[in-house]
Formats: structure tokens, sequence, C-alpha cells
């Protein structure tokens, strides 16, 4: 680590600190790590060079996850044939769902942004937050080692991966959100109720489209219980393909 980097680490020490808490991994080099976190909006404000960004560590966390991603199916999913894996791989990965990952780890509170960015909500848009999660596993993967990478993205993911298994490779309440707003000029409503000890809750989610009420579906959290819920709608509204509607 030549002086600039040391200086640049000092200058944002508790940043640092503080996604290494989060990842629950401490950086041997933590000048990956800040650079993971460098969006170039900040690079370019400095005037440094464009590959003092986190786009070249993007690039290659990209092919990281990917790989993660495949070799968790690979193993876990031993059943399951190659198109099958295909399709559930497509969704873990996808844009929507890693800014969806990064924001649960709160990553858009410590990327690095110029003012203009910033000015813009840069913190929540969807291609920042998902480039800034696969540079930090391309920083993982070069300090620590393809093992440690596969760790983090699998931990990060595992939820998602339950949801896919649960009501398949489709993020449900998006879609529903998307084509009721296009046909009714309406948002869906959700109503979720809870029941169990906090250890072991219960959810059971409903929702509103239009005059309709769909569920309600249960599910051990309420985002899968919602997921159920849009699925339901989508179903008996003919709004997507499926066999049966269920409940």
């Amino acid at each position: 680590m030549g002086g600039k980097d040391i200086d640049r680490v000092k200058e944002h020490e508790d940043t640092l600190k503080a996604v290494e808490t989060v990842l629950g991994y401490r950086f041997r080099d933590r000048s990956l790590l800040f650079l993971a976190l460098c969006h170039k909006s900040y690079t370019n404000e400095r005037g440094w060079p464009l590959i003092e960004s986190n786009e070249r560590l993007e690039f290659l966390g990209d092919s990281v996850v990917e790989l993660a991603v495949t070799h968790m199916l690979y193993e876990d999913f031993p059943e399951d044939s190659e198109g099958e894996l295909t399709k559930i791989r497509a969704t873990l990965v996808q844009r929507r769902g890693l800014a969806r990952t990064a924001k649960r780890l709160g990553l858009g509170d410590f990327v690095l942004l110029g003012k203009g960015e910033e000015a813009t909500g840069g913190r929540q848009k969807q291609s920042i937050l998902a480039d800034t999660f696969e540079a930090v596993v391309g920083a993982l993967y070069i300090d620590g080692g393809f093992n440690d990478a596969r760790g983090m993205v699998i931990s990060c993911l595992e939820g998602m991966l339950h949801e896919i298994i649960k009501w398949g490779a489709g993020d449900y309440k998006s879609e529903l959100q998307e084509l009721s707003a296009k046909r009714l000029g309406a948002a869906p409503r959700y109503m979720v109720r809870e029941e169990g000890p906090d250890h072991y809750k219960t959810f059971h989610a409903s929702v509103e489209v239009g005059d309709s009420s769909f569920g309600p579906v249960t599910g051990p959290s309420k985002k899968e219980a919602e997921q159920g819920a849009a699925r339901v709608a989508l179903l008996k509204l003919g709004w997507i393909e499926g066999t049966d509607g269920g409940y």
C-alpha cells in the first residue's frame, strides 16, 4: 500500500470499519475496500484517473458473484436441470436483486459519491447499489480468495434463494406493482398480520388490487408472505400463467 493509499484509507477509516463490521470480514489491504466504495463521480470530482474508481473491481466482482452462485446451485440442487439452474441463477444475480441485497447491507450509506450524484439520490439508485455490491465482492476476492468471497455472496443471497425455491424464479411484488399501475392506474395495497413469539413469527399477507382482494398467504417472513400474495393475485387476475391460483 503506497503513501497515497494510506492517506485515503486513514481519511475514511470509520467508514471502512463500519463496512467491515457489516460484512463480518476484516481486510488485510483496506485500500481495496476503499476502492470498492469509490463511485466514478467521486473520483472524477477529485481529478483521479478512472481506474481509481470501483469500475474494475465491479467488473471482477460480477464474475465472482456468478461463479459463487453457480457453484452453490450445482452442489445444492443435484436433481435440477441446467435450464432450471440457469433460471434461478439469472434471478439471483440480476441487478435488481443485487441492489436489494446492497440496500439491506446498508452499502448505500457508505459508497463515496460526487456532490452531483449525491444531490440526485445516488445512494438509492439501483445501478449504483448493485455495482457497489459487486465491487465489494471483487475486493474481498482479491484480499481473501474465492472461499471468503463465496461465503459472503451465499450469506447475502440465501434469503432471496429461499424465496425463489418457495415461489419460483420471479419478483412477483415488482411485477404486480408494474402491471397494476399500467392496467388500473393504482398501486397494490398489502395488509400483513403477524403472530407467534419474536423468535418464531409467522406472517399472513393479503393484497388489494383495484376492488379485489387476494390472500391471505402465510410465510416465515413479511417479504415472503407478500411475495406469495402478489403471486396469487397475478395468477387469479390472469396476468401471469400458472397451473393454479392457489389459496
